[in-house]
């Protein structure tokens, strides 16, 4: 008996049409490259005139590579019984990534995919709306109607093999024809623009999913890489006199050009930081990430090499910063209030505030950040020994910019109250942002609060600096996720900020006027994981020195 297809066809009809597979195959890519690739068409034109005759050659060109590219892609995996299922699956999954693409002007790399494929649902569920019910429309329903209405013509076996062995073989010859046309300025194109090929839809998802899925499973396959096996307390731990604690709050979205302390001289209308300019705190104004989105930035910011050296499948691999801190006796914790530690803490104590969310500061499957601080006043009476906490805020985290704060934030205003940032404009949209930071300047501030108030009993530490900035709609550009190599440095230049207590000050012999002079040149996230190995003096040979940027301000240098 034969299989009968997944995918039903309709009866015959006035409105049914005969296909053959290859010839549905022709006609959904057809339809992608018209409709689901403009900003693809858009950036490789950019330079050229629409009366240069070579222009339009050059477009026909890449319409006929990319045509046969995805046709040849997905010709190895389509035939009579899984033609229509495939198709209907990528046909509504290319009208997802044509509108993300289209409105929040984002590249579908393999980067961006998992920071899609890895989020949690509350955040995912802020990126839909009404809005995009018409964009979805106009784009994958005409093409699944016509292949609901189309009956796939029925052949041997053999024929059909032979005839999508001569189609596959004539994909291939438009392919590098098409290619070969245009070879010099597209290699120059893609050579100077490399980031453009994760615009090619739906290819560009597809590759990077196979990317990813591939990581992932590689990564959970393999255990991590186990680095400073030689880690040791130093020789002050011995003399210490108090519990030591370092708090480091990994910050959200929060971009340094509206972070009130670092653009107070320059004149940007809002003071986001009121309470943390009031207080001893050291400010670096000139701070890179290591990327443009959290699951780039977390974890090579914990990374012995970071950014400098960067190399994502070994970062992954390894065990990090928290876990070197570890084995030394350092007692780590890590608290969250968004989408996971992205592996950094794997293995270490960590709490999620969503699963026991304190009362009164949680709903709707999210935590206001000061629910971070709940359980700090009980740490701070029971502190022991040398003690790293991480609190990972939920920060400015967008689109919902207005959700990440009280109603008696709500200062700077009118602000955006929508999910969909195109509604609003782009100084109702700064307004909410700015709101947001106005509330983690709050709780900051009350966080620094409980460390002064217990720096008779426990020699305390704080740092925080964000994981990456925001773009809130400059030149078109919303949120985060761009490729570095082309980031505004609205995503790439972030806040942080530093304060120790006299007594942990005194303990790491640290010269806080000479840390504030080196706070006014730039820094990086390669700056963070030296110097908390240095101030919390665990020794190993892992240490990059030329990297601690408080090492010069530190009249006992760490052993190795």
């Amino acid at each position: 008996m034969k299989p009968r297809p997944f995918f039903p066809s309709p009866p015959r009809g006035r409105f049914s049409v005969s296909m053959s597979v290859e010839l549905v195959l022709l006609v959904v890519s057809a339809f992608w490259l018209l409709l689901c690739n403009r900003r693809f068409f858009a950036a490789a034109l950019a330079d050229r005139s629409v009366s240069d005759p070579s222009a339009w050659g050059f477009a026909c060109a890449l319409g006929v590579a990319m045509l046969a590219l995805h046709a040849l892609l997905l010709a190895p995996f389509v035939n009579r019984w899984t033609a229509k299922p495939l198709l209907a699956l990528l046909i509504v999954a290319t009208a997802f990534a044509s509108y993300f693409m289209q409105h929040y002007v984002v590249y579908l790399d393999p980067s961006m995919l998992r920071n899609t494929l890895l989020t949690d649902q509350h955040e995912a569920a802020e990126l839909f709306g009404w809005a995009m019910l018409l964009p979805l429309l106009i784009t994958a329903v005409p093409p699944l109607l016509l292949l609901w209405r189309v009956q796939l013509r029925q052949t041997s076996w053999q024929r059909a093999l032979l005839r999508r062995i001569a189609f596959m073989a004539l994909m291939l010859l438009l392919l590098v024809g098409a290619i070969y046309a245009v070879f010099g300025p597209l290699a120059s194109l893609m050579r100077n623009h490399k980031e453009m090929r994760y615009l090619i839809t739906p290819a560009n998802y597809l590759w990077s999913m196979g990317s990813v899925v591939a990581s992932e499973t590689r990564g959970k396959a393999e255990p991590r890489v186990a680095i400073g096996l030689d880690a040791k307390p130093g020789s002050n731990w011995s003399t210490l006199n108090k519990p030591r604690l370092l708090v480091l709050v990994v910050g959200e979205t929060a971009r340094a050009a509206n972070w009130g302390l670092s653009v107070a001289s320059t004149g940007y209308a809002h003071q986001t930081t009121p309470q943390l300019a009031a207080l001893p705190l050291i400010n670096f104004s000139d701070v890179s990430s290591c990327g443009t989105n959290t699951e780039v930035s977390l974890p090579c910011m914990f990374a012995p090499v970071g950014r400098r050296d960067y190399d994502e499948a070994h970062i992954r691999r390894s065990e990090s910063l928290l876990h070197v801190l570890a084995r030394a006796g350092v007692a780590v914790r890590w608290v969250d209030n968004q989408s996971g530690c992205k592996g950094v803490c794997e293995g270490l104590p960590s709490t999620t505030l969503i699963d026991t969310p304190p009362p009164g500061l949680c709903g709707d499957g999210r935590c206001l950040d000061e629910a971070l601080l709940h359980d700090l006043p009980a740490a701070l009476r029971s502190a022991r020994g040398t003690q790293l906490l991480v609190l990972h805020m939920l920060g400015n985290h967008g689109p919902a910019y207005f959700k990440r704060y009280p109603p008696a934030f709500a200062k700077f205003l009118p602000q955006c109250q929508s999910d969909d940032l195109r509604q609003c404009s782009v100084e109702e949209i700064r307004n909410a942002y700015d709101n947001a930071l106005l509330y983690t300047d709050s709780v900051l501030a009350r966080l620094l609060a409980l460390l002064r108030d217990a720096q008779g009993s426990v020699d305390s530490a704080f740092i925080y600096v964000s994981d990456h900035g925001e773009s809130l709609g400059e030149e078109g550009l919303y949120l985060h996720g761009l490729p570095y190599a082309i980031a505004p440095e609205v995503q790439t230049k972030v806040p942080m900020v530093m304060w120790f207590s006299p007594g942990f000050a005194a303990d790491a012999s640290l010269d806080l006027a000479c840390l504030a002079q080196r706070a006014d040149q730039s820094a990086a996230h390669d700056h963070l994981c030296p110097p908390m190995r240095g101030l919390l003096d665990v020794r190993t040979a892992r240490y990059a020195s030329d990297w601690d940027l408080s090492l010069a301000c530190r009249s006992r240098r760490p052993g190795r």
